[in-house]
Parts: structure tokens; C-alpha cells; sequence
């Protein structure tokens, strides 16, 4: 297993040109020609895009066989989007209901780290369902780099009601309370933010991390609570911040939102080095906190 590196082992413009890289802006055969400048004292640019790479054995907190929780595989219908969804359903062992949190993932599809979000959950009492948006191309590929290929060729806004469809599927169980929230990493983010938008009353709470912001105009359509996490050397998504703002307070959403400085847009996601611990555990209890009080 490679050791783990963490952001402040990589000059800011190289992590920079990584996450333009991973967001669609460059392709490969770029990026890796503009790490070459980084390749010095022995690296190579090989090794360099290794130790960039996501580790998904690092991300295993709660197994899928903790005495905790239960786990199963499930597909929902989802007749406007792309006629079904899979995906990663987790609950506690015990209890016959409990609220519901949608588990919503980055831009590479329903990934081991995705996975485990679902676990920890389930562990704190909620009914958590990671459904994967690359249902219709086969699903998950097993590499992030092949999932963000796959990523591209799937419609954008039959994804979102595949997502949609997961909600509603999700909030409607027997065994969920009805009360539902979504929680949401990179594109995931976004989505939630797009929950927010097109769910009305359906959701009580949003907590997109580091995800796009929508059209200030579309912000009074929101009913719930929303809880957000940027990170302040994300420059992508911090520039769309003041507009957001501005519309969550014009139209009195309630809000609050949490910078976290000197983090990697990223940070929550403990298989990369932009993984930053402090912020990714302060981070999280706030979104247990605002789960438990929601829902």
C-alpha cells in the first residue's frame, strides 16, 4: 500500500491542475505534460499521478459485515430518468424505522468511499441509500478514471431524476420515517443542491459539500434546511458562493454554512491526499448534528 501523502506534500498549482483535470477541464494527455514541471528530485510523472490517486482501502471505516448495521444491493424504478437506479442501501440492526439520508456521490460514480459514507450512517441511526448515477452504463467500473469516462456519456438530467427517484423511492420505505435529508460530495453537492430545488417540502435537510451552486433565481423553490461545507483554496466553487448567499438571504432559506480554511476542495474524502482530517471530522459531526435535529 502506497504511504499517504496529504495536500501540503504537493505545490497549490499542481493540486489545482488535478482538480481541473478530474472536474472535465483538461484531458489527460494535458495534465500529465503540465506535471512534468513537478516531476523533479527523483519523481516521475507516473508516480506523481499515483500518489494523486484515490487508495480506497483507506476509506474502510464501518465493513459491510459490522454487527451494527445491515446492508443489501437494491435497484429502484425510475421511470423518468433512465428506467432503473442501483445502488448501496445501509440501516442499523435495530429499530423498524428511522430517517433517511440520501448518499450522493462525486463525479466517478458509486465508489467504495461513497459506500462507506452510507455505513457510517446507518451506525448513527439513519436509513442511508448511495445510489450510483452510472446505473445505465453498466454501473461503477471499479476505477475512478473509467467511472469519470462513463460519467460523460450519461444524460445529465435523466441522472438528476434517477436521484430523484432514489429520494422518493428512499422516503417512502416502510422502514424510513419519512423524513428524509441528502448529503452530497463534488457533483454530489450539486445534486443536493438540486434536491433542494426540485423536492419542495419532500426534503427537510441538504448538506452538499463542495458542491456548484444553483441559479440564484431558482433559490426561493427551496424548502429545506441546508447546511453547507466549501473549502477555502477551492477557488472553483468558492467564486459561486457570494451570488448563493446573497439569494439564501434575500429569500430567507434557512442556512448555515461552514468554510473550512486552508482545505482542498475534497477534503471529506479520506482516500486522496486533499483528504484533511480536522476538517473532515469537524465536518461531519456538524452534518450528524444537523441530521439528528432535521430529521
Amino acid at each position: 500500500m502506497m504511504n499517504r501523502k496529504d495536500a501540503k506534500d504537493f505545490p497549490q498549482e499542481l493540486l489545482n491542475l488535478f482538480d481541473r483535470y478530474v472536474h472535465g477541464d483538461m484531458d489527460r494527455r494535458t495534465f500529465l505534460d503540465r506535471m512534468t514541471k513537478f516531476a523533479v528530485g527523483g519523481l516521475t510523472v507516473a508516480s506523481l499521478f499515483e500518489s494523486l490517486r484515490p487508495n480506497y482501502a483507506w476509506a474502510i471505516q464501518v465493513p459491510k459485515d459490522d454487527p451494527r448495521i445491515k446492508t443489501e444491493e437494491v435497484t429502484v424504478p425510475s421511470p423518468k430518468g433512465n428506467g432503473k437506479i442501483s445502488g448501496h442501501l445501509a440501516k442499523p440492526a435495530k429499530g423498524d424505522r428511522h430517517p433517511a439520508v440520501l448518499v450522493v456521490h462525486e463525479n466517478r460514480g458509486l465508489n467504495p468511499y461513497i459506500q462507506d459514507v452510507a455505513r457510517r450512517l446507518a451506525t448513527e441511526g439513519f436509513l442511508a441509500f448511495a445510489p450510483d448515477g452510472l446505473t445505465s452504463v453498466g454501473g461503477y467500473p471499479g476505477d475512478d478514471e473509467k467511472g469519470g469516462e462513463l460519467f460523460k456519456k450519461v444524460d445529465r438530467e435523466k441522472m438528476t431524476e434517477d436521484f430523484i427517484a432514489a429520494a422518493r423511492w428512499l422516503k417512502a420505505r416502510p422502514d424510513s420515517t419519512g423524513k428524509l435529508g441528502v448529503v452530497g460530495f463534488c457533483f454530489g453537492g450539486a445534486i443536493s443542491n438540486t434536491l433542494a430545488l426540485r423536492m419542495g417540502s419532500d426534503l427537510l435537510a441538504a448538506v452538499p459539500f463542495y458542491g456548484s451552486q444553483p441559479a440564484s433565481e431558482d433559490v426561493p423553490k427551496i424548502k429545506a434546511a441546508l447546511l453547507i461545507h466549501d473549502a477555502s483554496l477551492d477557488e472553483r466553487i468558492v467564486k459561486g458562493w457570494p451570488a448563493y448567499e446573497a439569494a439564501l438571504k434575500a429569500n430567507k432559506i434557512t442556512y448555515t454554512h461552514h468554510m473550512y480554511e486552508g482545505s482542498q476542495h475534497g477534503f471529506h474524502n479520506d482516500t486522496t491526499p486533499r483528504y484533511d482530517e480536522k476538517a473532515a471530522k469537524l465536518a461531519w459531526s456538524r452534518t450528524l448534528e444537523f441530521f439528528k435535529k432535521r430529521l
